[in-house]
């Protein structure tokens, strides 16, 4: 399939596509009239990598994954590489909500009861009697 088509049915732009091809992500065939060839296997990287951006891999950090498929396993998430990315941002994950918790809590406390004012002026009648 050209660049066109196998954009489409990734959902995602040509441009894209060229730019995995310059990070070394995908690998086009070149066609006799030089067109970029694509085949099914190339859909499933797309896809791949796809998905791990989704999930907020950077593109670097989807290579192990790219690279599992290619060497024909059922996903990319099948190789011992690409098990120690998986593992490496899940512990950032972690980290991630082990933060937001913090500030969440700190967040929480602040709406808590409001403040005390710093100082206090209580206002007292005079007593009428006084006056006399």
């Amino acid at each position: 399939m050209r660049i066109s088509e196998l954009g489409r049915r990734a959902g995602v732009s040509p441009r894209a596509l060229r730019h995995y091809e310059e990070l070394g992500l995908l690998a086009a065939r070149r066609r006799a009239n030089g067109y970029r060839d694509y085949d099914e296997g190339d859909l499933r990287v797309v896809a791949e990598i796809r998905s791990l951006v989704d999930l907020g891999f950077a593109l670097e950090e989807t290579r192990p994954f790219v690279e599992c498929l290619r060497a024909g396993n059922a996903t990319g998430a099948s190789c011992p590489d690409s098990r120690a990315v998986q593992r490496r941002k899940l512990a950032e994950v972690d980290e991630w909500l082990t933060r937001l918790q913090t500030v969440r809590d700190e967040l929480a406390d602040r709406l808590g009861d409001p403040p005390t004012p710093r100082c206090s002026i209580t206002f007292v009648a005079p007593d009428p009697e006084e006056f006399r």
